[in-house]
């Protein structure tokens, strides 16, 4: 066993110093048993070597116990010592809070410059109002409920990286967190919701090296008076205030932002889905009928119910509750999507060709200068490009994806437009792109605009020279096999637009008048034999089946009608013929008959003219 130094003081000391006794700097190695002063109230053994807390517990009215500066690696020896106050145990080497069971009446508790790594049994601690552990080995805050009282937290140097449970400490009015590894306020949210805090510090953190570290604080800790140790003026939470308000606008706004970006998805793949359906059908159905040709019996895999639905599933992003809310039920009703941004109006889905009839300002109209089409047939598109020539007069550039182009002579369509600078065929669902020459039937076809690029690539001098060798003579030929009539017809059209354009341009600005005539100019460019290649839409096409048909059948029953009417004819005079020798014979018979008697003849004509007056 170690011997225990035995502490006795003279009778002058103890009348001198009757409830304290200082014993720093005496290089004590252990605590000394101290007999006969039951009576202490403040110990000091500050700066000495002790390993350990002992021989003590005898001292029951001990209030202050100060073992600053030792070696001590354990709390202990203290569980007698149930009025202690205040304890300091600073820079010693202690890991672990434990073995405070018995003080609930401690109002001060110092572990500075210890080892601790976690705040822990300190919960029973309800009367205690300042605790100090700074200079430890402290990675995160948390387990403080409890400490009712506490109005001081000293947390400086240590390795803390976030902090919780502060916002349930009722009292707390000063945090020091200066010098550890908070990056984001983020980690220490919870201190917004702290009613009491007006002390706070957060120097020497990565925190508070940001440009928008302090009127995020401010903004967030209104009741706070001090930061970082300076005391925190009018003017900087009135600049706080409008910050935050920027801020909370910008968050709405972005909000926003994101519901518009994940509605137009969403709307993107309903336009999708119902194409893809569409495709199906329309394959299937060339499917069946031949099939049906063949005699081969087919089944149509296609069936829009549920679980077709289900082959195409959403893409599914990382939604707030708030996004999922506002977007519930959108992806089964908006079928088409119009969007204007920037110098680029797109279209998808046949629904937004409607768009065009709508009432554009003239700003907006003047700055569109792309016109984007995607999940719409291009026979649709066809029958608004008068539409589009009105309605954007600055569109030079087309752009077309998933539009069903599958042969060159679609192309043909667009020479009605006022002009296009720039064409934009994607490869997905076009099939004419897969043409090896389908680039160069666009320059000769289109050849009036002066086209400047194709999917991105520049037109060149040279492309216009071979599109020309390779499509002049199919036009030639076309021109010449047409009849007389519809060439008539073709040309007839391309002057009266000419003569259209003339007529409006009187009247009007210089400048108006200056681009309209150089859209006649196109025109009259647009060459005889070029004119021909011209595009039917199937509906078109259809319609003036129908109407054919319509005509053939009124044409075949005029003709029957001619035809039945000249036969009675021929067969009339076919009789006649037979029966005219007789007839006239007759008609000589009865002339010699009448005028045998002359005189009677004249009376009988006589009379007649007088019963006709």
């Amino acid at each position: 066993m170690p011997s225990f130094p035995i502490l006795q003081r003279s009778s002058e000391e103890k009348i001198l110093y009757s409830d304290r006794l200082t014993l720093e700097r005496q290089k004590l190695t252990v605590c000394p048993i101290i007999d006969g002063e039951e009576h202490l109230r403040l110990l000091n053994f500050q700066h000495n070597f002790i390993t350990r807390i002992q021989n003590i517990s005898n001292l029951q009215k001990l209030i202050f116990l100060d073992l600053y500066d030792n070696q001590i690696e354990e709390i202990s020896g203290l569980c007698t010592l149930r009025s202690l106050r205040v304890l300091l145990l600073g820079k010693n080497r202690i890991k672990k809070i434990s073995n405070l069971e018995n003080l609930k009446s401690l109002d001060v508790l110092d572990l500075h410059g210890n080892q601790i790594t976690t705040i822990e049994n300190v919960n029973h601690l309800c009367d205690l109002r300042v605790l100090n552990l700074a200079r430890n080995l402290l990675s995160h805050v948390d387990n403080l409920n409890g400490l009712d009282s506490l109005t001081e937290l000293n947390l400086r140097h240590n390795q803390i990286t976030f902090v919780r449970d502060v916002d349930n400490l009722p009292s707390l009015q000063r945090l020091f967190l200066s010098f550890n590894n908070i990056s984001t306020f983020e980690s220490v949210c919870c201190l917004a919701d702290s009613t009491s805090l007006s002390d706070i510090t957060f120097d020497g953190n990565p925190i508070a090296q940001e440009s928008w570290y302090r009127h995020t604080v401010l903004q967030n800790m209104m009741q706070l008076r001090q930061l970082d140790m300076k005391r925190i003026t009018e003017e900087e939470r009135r600049m706080a205030s409008v910050i935050a308000k920027k801020e909370e606008e910008k968050k709405r706004e972005s909000h926003k932002q994101s519901l518009l970006k994940e509605k137009k998805r969403l709307t993107i793949n309903n336009v999708a889905r119902k194409w893809d359906l569409q495709q199906q059908r329309v394959t299937n159905i060339a499917t069946n009928q031949d099939g049906k040709d063949s005699d081969s019996p087919s089944q149509d895999p296609c069936q829009v119910d549920g679980s077709t639905i289900s082959a195409f599933p959403e893409e599914t992003g990382s939604l707030d509750s708030g996004l999922s809310n506002a977007l519930q039920g959108l992806s089964v009703t908006d079928t088409y999507l119009v969007e204007v941004d920037g110098d680029t109006l797109s279209l998808y889905g046949s629904g937004a060709l409607e768009s065009l009839d709508r009432n554009w300002s003239v700003q907006t109209a003047g700055m569109v200068t792309t016109v984007s089409f995607t999940f719409i047939e291009f026979d649709e598109i066809v029958q608004v490009l008068p539409k589009l020539k009105i309605k954007f007069p600055n569109s030079l550039h087309l752009k077309f994806k998933e539009t069903n182009l599958v042969m060159l002579q679609q192309f043909n369509a667009l020479a009605q437009l006022r002009r296009i600078d720039q064409l934009t065929v994607d490869p997905q669902g076009n099939p004419v792109v897969s043409f090896t020459l389908w680039k160069y039937y666009v320059l000769f076809r289109l050849s009036h605009f002066s086209m400047q690029k194709i999917n991105g690539t520049e037109v060149t001098q040279n492309d216009m020279i071979m599109a020309e060798r390779l499509f002049g003579i199919l036009a030639h030929v076309a021109s010449s096999e047409l009849p007389q009539y519809r060439l008539i017809s073709i040309l007839g059209d391309a002057r009266k637009k000419q003569f259209r354009y003339l007529l409006e341009s009187k009247g009007k600005k210089p400048g108006i008048v200056n681009e309209e005539n150089n859209d006649s100019k196109r025109l009259a460019g647009e060459n005889t034999n070029r004119a021909t290649l011209n595009y039917t839409t199937r509906d078109f096409y259809n319609e003036k089946l129908e109407e054919i048909k319509e005509k053939k059948k009124f044409c075949k029953t005029y003709i029957e009608d001619l035809v039945k009417e000249a036969t009675e004819i021929n067969m009339k005079n076919e009789a006649l013929q037979k029966l005219w020798p007789q007839m006239f014979i007759e008609l000589v018979r009865d002339a010699v008959i009448e005028i045998r008697n002359k005189n009677s003849y004249m009376k009988l004509c006589l009379q007649k003219i007088t019963d006709q007056k």
